[in-house]
C-alpha cells in the first residue's frame, strides 16, 4: 500500500512537471516565434536591434530614421558615415578629406553609450504622455528634477540646495531667458548691455542681435567695460549683464565674473563643469548656472538644459519666458534625460562616463601636445593639473577644446594657415579674438580626430620647407 501510494505521488509529480514545461514552451513560443501575437514592446525592441547590428564598418551609424535603400527587394536603412568615409557600409576611406576639427558635436561620447545600450535605452509607446503637462500642473518632471539635484550633489560642481532648477531646450535657450529675465524692460534708451571676456562663445553676441529686442544690447569685451564703472557708479538706468562660461569654450579656464559692479548681474554657463572637462576644485554657487545633456553625456540630439537660480523673481520671468517661447521642453527629452542621468549617478561598477570621457580627451591632449611641442611655429594654450575633488587625485587637462595659436607674425590669418593644410577649425575672430588663433574641437568621432592628428603631423613635418612659409 505504501509503495502504490509513492508511485502515484510520483506520478503526480512527472505530470506537473510536465505541465509547467509545456505551459513555459507555449508562452516562449508564442511571444517569440508567432509574429502574430508579438507584443508592441517586442516589436519596438525588434525594430530597434535590428537597425542597431547593420554593420557600418565601425566608421558610421544607421538609424531608424536614417534614409531608406532597397536591397533584395527589401527596404532597409542607410548607413550615415563618419567624415572621410562612404560606400554602402561605410567602408571607403577617403585619404584627401579635410580634417574637421570645427564643430562641437560631443560624438567622443558615443563608444560608451554603445557599451550601455541595453541600460540606457528607453521604449514609449504611442500613447506616452499626450498631454503639455505632467499631472496637469507642470511642464517639468519632478522625478528629473530630483535627479539633477542628486547629480550635482554627487558631482559636487553646483549648489542647488534652497535655489530653483528650470528646464530650456539645451542652455541654447536658457541664456536668452535669462538675459530677458535680468533686463530692464520698457527702457530703449538705456537698453541693458550684455558683455562677455574675449575670446567668448560666438553664440552670446549673434544671438542676442539676431532677436533685436530693444531692452538689451551686446557690447563686446567685458575688460574694456572695468575701465568705464567709474562713469557709471551713480547711474541706476546702467544694467551690465555679464556671460561667463567657466570653463571657457574656447580654451577651458575658470574664468570668473570681471566686473564688479552695483548694477552688473552675471550669467555662469557652466555646461563644461564636469569632470571629464576640467578638476571640480569646489561646488559653483553662482546666482544663474546653465547645464546641458550635451556637454554631460553627449546627447546634443535632445536639446535638453537647465539653469540653477537663487532668486525666485529671476526664476519666475525666466520660466515665462520659456513658457511663452515653447511651453515647456518635450517630454520625450526629459524621458531620456531621466534615463541618461540614472547611469551616470548609478555608474559604480566598471567604467564610469566620467571616467570614460575623461581617459579619452587625457589621451587626445596629450597627444596634440607631444605633436605641436616640436613646432615652432603653433603654440597650444596652457592648462595645469589641478586637484579635483570628484575623482579624489591630481587630474591632468582634459579640455573638449584646443585653442592654437599661429605664431609667426606674417601669418596672421591662422584659419587659412590651416585649411591650406586641410583641416577646418573654427577662426578667432569668431569669438572676439585675432585670426592667429584657431579653435579645435577634440570631443568629435575618433575618426575625426584621427584624421586631424594625420594632417596635424604633416604640417609640422614641413615647418622648414619652403612649401609652409
Amino acid at each position: 500500500m505504501e509503495n502504490a501510494t509513492k508511485s502515484l505521488l510520483l506520478i503526480l509529480l512527472l505530470l506537473l512537471v510536465c505541465s509547467l514545461t509545456l505551459n513555459v514552451v507555449f508562452i516562449f513560443k508564442r511571444v517569440f516565434d508567432d509574429e502574430s501575437e508579438l507584443s508592441w514592446s517586442i516589436r519596438a525592441a525588434k525594430e530597434a536591434e535590428g537597425v542597431a547590428t547593420i554593420s557600418c564598418s565601425g566608421h558610421g551609424r544607421a538609424y531608424i530614421d536614417s534614409s531608406l535603400v532597397v536591397v533584395d527587394q527589401e527596404e532597409g536603412p542607410v548607413c550615415e558615415c563618419n567624415s572621410c568615409y562612404a560606400g554602402s557600409h561605410c567602408q571607403n576611406f577617403l585619404p584627401s578629406c579635410p580634417a574637421d576639427a570645427d564643430r562641437g558635436d560631443p560624438l567622443f561620447l558615443e563608444p560608451f553609450w554603445m557599451k550601455n545600450a541595453g541600460s540606457s535605452a528607453i521604449l514609449v509607446a504611442g500613447w506616452h504622455r499626450m498631454s503639455y503637462t505632467f499631472n496637469h500642473s507642470s511642464f517639468m518632471s519632478k522625478q528629473l528634477e530630483a535627479r539633477i539635484r542628486h547629480l550635482h550633489a554627487i558631482v559636487g560642481n553646483a549648489v542647488t540646495e534652497g535655489k530653483y532648477i528650470i528646464f530650456g531646450s539645451g542652455s541654447t535657450q536658457l541664456i536668452n531667458a535669462a538675459i530677458h529675465a535680468l533686463s530692464t524692460h520698457h527702457n530703449s534708451s538705456s537698453p541693458s548691455k550684455i558683455v562677455a571676456s574675449i575670446p567668448f562663445f560666438p553664440l552670446y553676441k549673434q544671438q542676442t542681435e539676431f532677436f533685436q529686442e530693444v531692452d538689451y544690447k551686446f557690447e563686446d569685451d567685458a575688460s574694456l567695460w572695468m575701465n568705464r564703472m567709474n562713469n557709471y557708479s551713480n547711474d541706476n538706468n546702467t544694467n551690465l549683464i555679464e556671460i561667463v562660461t567657466s570653463p571657457n569654450n574656447p580654451d577651458g579656464q575658470l574664468n570668473r565674473a570681471r566686473l564688479q559692479h552695483p548694477n552688473a548681474k552675471a550669467i555662469y554657463d557652466r555646461v563644461y563643469y564636469w569632470p571629464h572637462f576640467t578638476a571640480i576644485s569646489a561646488p559653483a554657487d553662482d546666482d544663474i548656472m546653465l547645464f546641458s545633456l550635451s556637454k554631460l553625456t553627449g546627447h546634443a540630439c535632445s536639446r535638453f538644459g537647465w539653469a540653477v537660480v537663487k532668486d525666485k523673481t529671476v526664476f519666475t520671468k525666466m520660466d515665462r519666458y520659456l513658457s511663452m517661447n515653447t511651453m515647456g521642453v518635450s517630454q520625450e527629452s526629459q524621458l531620456r534625460a531621466i534615463k541618461l542621468i540614472k547611469i551616470v549617478i548609478e555608474g559604480k561598477e566598471g567604467e564610469t562616463l566620467f571616467d570614460f570621457g575623461y581617459k579619452t580627451l587625457n589621451h587626445r591632449w596629450k597627444i596634440l601636445n607631444e605633436i605641436i611641442s616640436v613646432s615652432k611655429r603653433f603654440s597650444l594654450q596652457k592648462i595645469e593639473s589641478q586637484s579635483c575633488n570628484f575623482f579624489n587625485k591630481i587630474k591632468r587637462p582634459s579640455p573638449a577644446y584646443a585653442w592654437l595659436k599661429c605664431l609667426r607674425k606674417e601669418e596672421k590669418d591662422c584659419y587659412a594657415v590651416l585649411t591650406a593644410a586641410n583641416i577646418i577649425g573654427r577662426t578667432g575672430s569668431a569669438y572676439g579674438a585675432e585670426d592667429q588663433y584657431v579653435r579645435l574641437s577634440l570631443i568629435r568621432t575618433q575618426d575625426d580626430f584621427d584624421q586631424l592628428v594625420h594632417h596635424l603631423k604633416i604640417l609640422i613635418s614641413e615647418e622648414g620647407s619652403a612649401k609652409s612659409i
